[in-house]
């Protein structure tokens, strides 16, 4: 099979700025794009609208479209799923209410509109964090939601369903092997369509604080605290760290705290990075094939800052877009993972600009101009072709306008 690569817009940039839909798509008209990425931040929220007011914005997005030519080709979450424990909550009203008052909404306009969804609305609380036979409990939760919500995603008419993968302990898959026992585990028996990721280029930023301790680390931080002294050293929950501090603070010798130590990680391996967990473009390598969006932020790897890509942010980030196409190019000459779902065939690379709420939205969007053009040079209007091993590996330029819709729907197998 082939991918084609399309450059997108997340509209979350027009959050409280250009909120109509006549608005955010000229802006994006302007700015030289022609495929959005719209965020529920922007006016659609099932928990904020109204489904009357939604109706209207569904008949505006296709009246616009017809007049722009942009596309609404994803539709995707925003601070307000992202603020709660979500899909994972300790409460099974909150889950339902959220799948069924928000989930379900958003799915139904995705079909409406033959589109994507993704999101991120769940996470796990420090107490079940601390005790891995609730982790598990709760981690079967979610995964039993996602396969029940990727049934209505099919019913729907949604072209694909995708979870964000992150880059902390409490919001999971945030690592490397987390991600691709997420893949499998979501996709075992699945109801409907597969579920997916979403990449995004600056959620490796995060997992170099989460490393487990070294043998060096732990004797400073015995030292540290039999000085006297405050450690910042990490060795999970703060239940966690409490009990191994509690352990040194009683004598215990550096045998006994580093088998306690190798204990936790090893009952709680969910709670520790390793290496290449940081590395975007090992992300890109490994999973890019089964992530219909991947969210495209400047960053330094340090921070998930959602910088644009201009001249003097590109001199400091990581992120540079013909590694990014090479490393995706790479993805699709490897074999299939055993119980991954199918390779997707249409990957929107898609910019996530966060605007700055003090920030003068004309510079901003000279800011974002320049974005699109760095990520023009590599991704023309009609979509990068690149196709796999079986049918040789090359790219190319297409010369023709692909049909209005490329998404294709599958079925995990």
């Amino acid at each position: 099979m082939s991918v084609r690569l399309f450059l997108a817009l997340d509209n979350c940039f027009a959050s409280k700025r250009w909120c109509s839909v006549s608005e955010w798509m000229r802006v994006v008209k302007d700015l030289g794009v022609d495929r959005v990425e719209a965020s529920a931040d922007n006016e659609i929220d099932p928990l904020y609208t109204t489904a009357a007011y939604r109706a209207d914005w569904l008949r505006a997005v296709r009246r616009e479209g017809e007049r722009t030519g942009v596309q609404v080709v994803n539709l995707y979450s925003g601070h307000g799923t992202y603020a709660t424990l979500g899909l994972a909550h300790h409460d099974p009203r909150v889950r339902h209410h959220l799948a069924s008052r928000w989930m379900a909404p958003m799915l139904r306009l995705a079909g409406q509109l033959e589109a994507g969804l993704g999101c991120f609305a769940h996470a796990f609380s420090e107490d079940v964090l601390a005790d891995p036979r609730r982790q598990r409990a709760t981690e079967r939760i979610l995964f039993d939601s996602l396969k029940e919500l990727s049934a209505v995603a099919e019913r729907s008419g949604a072209t694909a369903f995708s979870i964000e993968q992150m880059r902390s302990p409490h919001q999971p898959p945030w690592t490397l092997a987390g991600t691709a026992d997420f893949l499998r585990k979501t996709n075992r028996k699945v109801a409907g369509l597969p579920v997916y990721l979403t990449i995004d280029t600056g959620h490796q930023s995060g997992q170099r604080g989460f490393r487990a301790p070294s043998a060096a680390e732990i004797t400073t931080f015995m030292r540290d605290l039999r000085q006297g002294r405050t450690s910042s050293l990490y060795l999970g929950t703060a239940i966690h760290y409490q009990r191994i501090a509690d352990l040194v603070h009683a004598g215990a010798s550096m045998a006994e705290v580093t088998a306690q130590v190798a204990a936790l990680v090893d009952a709680a391996p969910y709670l520790f990075s390793a290496t290449g967990d940081d590395d975007p473009y090992r992300w890109l390598h490994e999973f890019a094939p089964y992530a219909p969006i991947i969210h495209l932020q400047q960053t330094d790897n340090t921070s998930s800052s959602h910088r644009h890509f201009t001249a003097a942010h590109n001199r400091t980030g990581v992120i540079h877009a013909e590694q990014v196409v090479a490393a995706i190019t790479e993805s699709y000459q490897r074999p299939r993972p055993a119980g991954f779902p199918p390779r997707v065939d249409t990957i929107h690379l898609t910019l996530e600009p966060f605007l700055d709420t003090a920030g003068h939205p004309r510079l901003m969007l000279e800011e974002l101009a320049e974005s699109v053009s760095y990520w023009r040079r590599v991704i023309p209007h009609e979509g990068l072709l690149i196709a796999d091993r079986t049918t040789g590996a090359h790219s190319d330029r297409a010369g023709s306008r692909l049909p209005k819709r490329s998404m294709t729907r599958v079925r995990a197998t």
